[in-house]
Parts: structure tokens; C-alpha cells; sequence
């Protein structure tokens, strides 16, 4: 069984700041591989031991991306491709040269994060499953393969279902899903000896879309301020009995 999985890097999060304007300084930030990619490959990995699969990862990126791609080769991914001179992060286009990328190589899945943490757009999953031609089955927290087959369990509100389609198909995963695993010092250092394969994306895309925000909308939330200490606690349990009723 083919998988190709995913892989995004975004900014670290953890070191962004905002100047005068409240608008964040992404300038010079280090990258790192996205949260739900790292699900996106622990879920491709374990159907590799499972089912003794091959995985292929795929990152937009530089060569500067090595470092993301070998921290997928030590946990598990065994051919990476980095495909370079594409920097939009605008889904219909970024699913378009995906799929010009995509349908040249042999797969049964493809595997991906149902969002990543700097646009949580979630579109890309099924946009890329529409080009190819194929059925998408999103946020799942569990796979399994059966013959033709893919079965996905799906959280739901109040209750999980599972969902069923041919391969091949496109699989989004929720962060739910699994644990990603951190490699131990020789799988680290077995992954830096890979070879990654760096090319063009040589897509030819039609980018007609200007987008004029990605900034969260602002929110004024409403406060109250209670002078009187008995007042204010009298208040918030009711507000408390209602929330538990």
C-alpha cells in the first residue's frame, strides 16, 4: 500500500509577537512542522507497521525545509519529495498545484491534517480529493484498512461514526487521533544520512484570489464590574446554576 502524507511547516507560534498596530511580526521566525502534521504522520506510520505500507511525505518549502523532512524520516516516513517556488497558503490554489504533483506519483491514500495552526481553514482535504477525482473522509480519530476499503471512525458531538470508501481516497485527521512519537537518538541520526528529493512545483495556476485579511475578527467582550463582594457572587451563581442545568 502506497500513503503520501502532508506535511506543512508553519511559524513557531510560541515566539510570535505583535507590533504598534496589534498585528503579528512573522519576520524572521523559525519554522517547524505543524502540529496536525506531525498527526497526520504518526497516523501514516502506524499503517505502515500495520500493514506494511510505504510513505511518501510532500512539504512546500526550501531547501532550507530539509530540517521538517528529516524529523518526518525519523519517525517514519521513508521517501520525501520538497517542492519548491509555491508560497501561497490559499487553499483552491495550493490544492491545484498539489494535484498537478500528486497525480504523477502512485498512491492508495493520501493523509493530511484536517487544519493547521495558521489558517484552521480546514478546505484543502477536500478541494485536493474534488481535482483528483476521489472521496474525502475528514477528522477522523481512527483508521483501518479493509481489502479495498478504508474505514474511518469520525468524533461526533455526542457520538462516534464510521464512515467507509475505496481507495484510493484523501484522509483528514483530527489532533485526537494519536500521540505523535518522538524519535529516539538513532533514528534521529539515520535520518539525516536519507537523501530528500527537492523539486519545482512547475504548476501552471490561475491565482485570481486577493485576500485582504487574515487577521481574527476583534472581540469586546461585555464586563461587568460588581462594587458590592455579595452582590457579585450572588450574581455569578446563578449565572452557574444556569449553565449546569
Amino acid at each position: 500500500m502506497e500513503i503520501v502524507v502532508l506535511i506543512k511547516q508553519t511559524i513557531d507560534m510560541d515566539q510570535l509577537k505583535l507590533n504598534e498596530n496589534s498585528e503579528p511580526i512573522t519576520e524572521n521566525l523559525p519554522l517547524k512542522v505543524d502540529v496536525l502534521s506531525k498527526n497526520a504522520i504518526e497516523a501514516a506510520i502506524q499503517l505502515k507497521e500495520k500493514y506494511s505500507a510505504h510513505v511518501t511525505g510532500i512539504i512546500f518549502g526550501t531547501d532550507k525545509s530539509t530540517s521538517a523532512m528529516k524529523e518526518a524520516y525519523a519517525m517514519g516516513v521513508d521517501d520525501g519529495i520538497i517542492v519548491t517556488g509555491y508560497k501561497r497558503t490559499e487553499p483552491s490554489i495550493t490544492a491545484s498545484v498539489l494535484h498537478d504533483k500528486i497525480k504523477n506519483i502512485e498512491f492508495d491514500l493520501i493523509i493530511l491534517g484536517n487544519q493547521s495552526s495558521d489558517s484552521y481553514s480546514g478546505l484543502l482535504g477536500g478541494m485536493l480529493a474534488t481535482k483528483l477525482g476521489i472521496p474525502i473522509m475528514s477528522n477522523a480519530i481512527g483508521i483501518e484498512i479493509k481489502n479495498e476499503n478504508v474505514e474511518v471512525t469520525i468524533e461526533g458531538d455526542k457520538y462516534d461514526f464510521i464512515e467507509e470508501a475505496k481507495k484510493p481516497c484523501v484522509i483528514s485527521v483530527a489532533q485526537e487521533i494519536n500521540t505523535p512519537r518522538l524519535p529516539n537518538v538513532m533514528q534521529i541520526m539515520s535520518a539525516g544520512k536519507k537523501k530528500i528529493n527537492i523539486e519545482e512545483s512547475g504548476a501552471v495556476y490561475i491565482d485570481n484570489i486577493n485576500t485582504l485579511s487574515n487577521k481574527a475578527p476583534k472581540n469586546d467582550r461585555k464586563k461587568i464590574i460588581y462594587e458590592e463582594e455579595d452582590e457579585g457572587i450572588d450574581n455569578v451563581a446563578k449565572i452557574l446554576k444556569g449553565v449546569t442545568r
